[in-house]
């Protein structure tokens, strides 16, 4: 009888933690599907949103998909249905601006692909496969490459970061090479995965999650 009862309190409290709902003002946008979230007492938690995947900010509508996030939801109140926290500290949950979902929109949009290692929602999946018959967004492109594959070196051009003429990607392959978050991400977008090696998008944790 004791074991039951203690089953039943671990399974309630899995219950609460996986239903926890948080609230504040969205105070950054760092890309298509991060922002930072300011919440009572002054506090800002960085939020992945859950089940999407937009675009790396090296590749095509990356800038686009932000620029989405951001009209949706920057200096909004919004409501974040917390489902887990990563290995970085994010929480990762959907996000609410009012009745508007919006995990689903980006992907409605075109500016997220449905992240289908971590999927729970079948309407995300229709509403992708709307917006790629429509083409819109980054579906306009005829050969789009997913997030998940460009950070892990798949086959793609990134957009090219703006350098003076004649200059060119140089010799460095390390983190403890570069002297900026910035420098490290203008490496990643020439290529050199070693810098990105748990394939998150971001290069150089130590720099550029400070």
């Amino acid at each position: 009888m004791l074991n039951k009862i203690l089953i039943l309190f671990f399974l309630l409290g899995n219950y609460a933690l996986a239903s926890e709902r948080l609230e504040g003002r969205v105070v950054g946008v760092h890309d298509g599907d991060t922002l930072t979230l300011l919440v009572a007492g002054n506090k800002t938690l960085k939020v992945r949103i859950a089940q999407i995947d937009a675009p790396e900010s090296q590749q095509a509508f990356g800038q686009k998909s932000k620029q989405s996030l951001s009209d949706m939801a920057f200096n909004k109140h919004v409501l974040v249905d917390k489902e887990a926290v990563d290995r970085y500290g994010r929480i990762v949950g959907t996000v609410f601006v009012d009745n508007l979902n919006v995990n689903r929109k980006q992907v409605e949009q075109g500016m997220a692909w449905v992240y289908r290692q971590y999927a729970h929602d079948n309407t995300l999946l229709q509403l992708e496969a709307n917006a790629k018959q429509a083409r819109l967004g980054l579906w306009a492109d005829p050969n789009p490459v997913p997030p998940w594959e460009y950070r892990h070196g798949g086959k793609v051009k990134p957009v090219a970061a703006k350098q003076s003429a004649g200059s060119s990607c140089g010799s460095k392959r390390y983190c403890k090479q570069m002297s900026s978050c910035e420098e490290a991400k203008q490496y990643l977008a020439c290529g050199v995965a070693s810098l990105d090696k748990d394939g998150d998008g971001t290069p150089c944790e130590s720099l550029c999650l400070r």
